[in-house]
């Protein structure tokens, strides 16, 4: 009798192909079935805006009526896109996410006591997710320290009455090194829908552009995850080295090809970038604070952006500055908005607008992206407000009960040691102060404001002292900023003039 020994590759082979064939799937619905999706599961769902979502598996949830669902995802898309289609048949019973934005749907059933929503830091939802497929129970973060969400209380779910059905829990809190940390557990899910370019046929992932953000992390941290794919290419096609998802994570693999949507399709038409109606007296005003705002920014700085008027102080660098800006979706290095007929739907800022990049830019996943900035990586961050202390705290993601917007990242970048420039109008409709004592509204972070832009002035910002007014428009006097301002303020020997880029 004659034995045969099989090569250790040969087995191998075998192996691979018995793997890769039992990954892929003909259609959603035949996925779903796999992954044993019910009523009560919590589902874990890439996507930014409506960048990188996974649409056909979000269908194929709608066609399945299943409810009483949990969704992980950074935002809900829009009334009648992207998880907004879950909204509107009453599939889900609580939202975790970072941002409500646009969505008139979403914030309507939140504050009418219809939907349990969880809003969370947008760094802390990747991380959580992170550390969840990790195997990582929970972690400290500098992230909402001495926020609402530290001390507990928030509204997760209204009665319809407005009063508050379901407060948020205290998180314990910790000191390091002098500064406040918070507790975050981590976040595991049963299924995850996820949307990539290519999978290969053991489901080794690729991205193109800016659709990666929350994929990655939400593959990672589910029991059973579902890539809904545009492309399946043999196992060997790629490089090892240019997969940015190892197949370990994936265990469906779907190819379908659904319409990308753009969210705020904006193109370079060469017009003045503050407003259309260049010859208006907000206008000016506006661009007066942007122009400013620039002057914050040194060469070889890297910066991030608010959405609105911040984002418009790259439009305005001084001659010789070069910067690198951070978009907290996964890009470092974005360009000006693209020329019509080159918008590329896998391509956009945080605030869901069309871009482009420049030379030496770099992508990268939502969890890697708020790394850098709680790492203080990013040197300055600018961004809008609603309200701010005379000693730094920001208050700019809620009115209670009224508008809800969602924290979005940015109480991941103001807790993240970099430095924060405020930009506003000085007073806010009925001629209300903005500039207070102490904010009213639910903080963004606390103590955490370096300088305030306005176009009245520019103050400077000491957290234990408050406000120093160092710069005055040429159209207005200090007696009438004090008018305009809640909280009282030192004026500098050598008040300049506003500082124009």
């Amino acid at each position: 009798m004659t034995f045969f020994v099989l090569p250790y590759q040969f087995g191998a082979r075998c192996l691979a192909t018995q793997l890769q064939s039992k990954k892929i799937y003909n259609s959603t619905a035949e996925a779903l079935a796999a992954a044993k999706v019910k009523n009560g599961d919590k589902l874990l769902v890439g996507g930014f805006g409506l960048c990188g979502i996974p649409m056909a598996c979000i269908q194929g949830v709608k066609d399945l009526g299943v409810k009483d669902l949990t969704v992980v995802s950074n935002n809900c898309g829009v009334d009648n896109w992207g998880l907004g289609v879950l909204l509107q048949t009453r599939q889900i019973k609580r939202m975790i996410s970072s941002y409500v934005g646009e969505n008139a749907e979403f914030e309507r059933q939140y504050l009418g006591g219809e939907l349990e929503v969880e809003l969370t830091p947008q760094g802390t939802l990747a991380e959580k997710m992170r550390a969840g497929g990790a195997g990582i129970p929970a972690f400290f973060t500098p992230t909402a320290h001495g926020t609402i969400l530290q001390s507990g209380g928030f509204a997760i779910k209204y009665n319809k009455d407005g009063s508050v059905a379901i407060p948020s829990q205290s998180k314990e809190s910790r000191e390091y090194n002098g500064r406040g940390y918070i507790l975050e557990e981590a976040i595991t899910g049963d299924v995850a829908l996820v949307k990539a370019w290519r999978a290969d046929t053991y489901g080794n992932l690729m991205w193109r552009g800016t659709t990666r953000n929350f994929n990655p992390e939400c593959a990672m941290a589910a029991k059973f995850c579902i890539a809904e794919v545009e492309e399946i290419v043999p196992a060997g096609t790629f490089k090892p080295e240019d997969v940015h998802l190892p197949g370990v994570y994936v265990h469906a693999i779907v190819q379908a090809n659904v319409e990308k949507k753009i969210e705020r399709l904006t193109l370079d038409s060469g017009d003045a970038p503050v407003s259309p109606k260049k010859d208006s007296q907000a206008a000016k005003l506006r661009e007066r604070i942007v122009r400013r705002a620039a002057m914050e920014l040194r060469d070889g700085m890297n910066v991030n952006l608010g959405i609105g008027m911040p984002t418009l102080a790259s439009n305005y660098l001084p001659a010789g500055v070069q910067v690198m800006l951070q978009s907290e979706n996964g890009l470092l290095g974005m360009g000006p908005y693209p020329k019509a007929g080159q918008q590329d739907a896998d391509l956009i800022n945080a605030g869901k607008e069309t871009v482009t990049t420049l030379p030496g830019s770099s992508i990268f996943s939502s969890a890697q992206s708020f790394a850098m900035i709680r790492g203080n990586h990013i040197d300055v961050t600018i961004l809008g407000a609603l309200e701010v202390s005379q000693y730094g705290d920001l208050a700019n993601w809620i009115i209670p009960g009224k508008m809800v917007k969602g924290m979005g990242g940015a109480m991941d970048l103001v807790s993240s040691g970099s430095r924060v420039v405020v930009t506003m109008e000085h007073l806010a409709k009925g001629n209300r102060h903005k500039i207070l004592n102490q904010c009213n509204l639910p903080l963004t972070g606390a103590r955490v404001v370096d300088v305030i832009i306005t176009e009245l002035g520019v103050f400077s910002v000491d957290k234990s002292k408050g406000l120093t007014l160092i710069e005055k428009a040429d159209d207005t006097t200090v007696d009438f900023i004090r008018q305009s301002t809640g909280c009282d303020f030192a004026v500098a020997e050598d008040l300049k003039t506003i500082q124009q880029a």
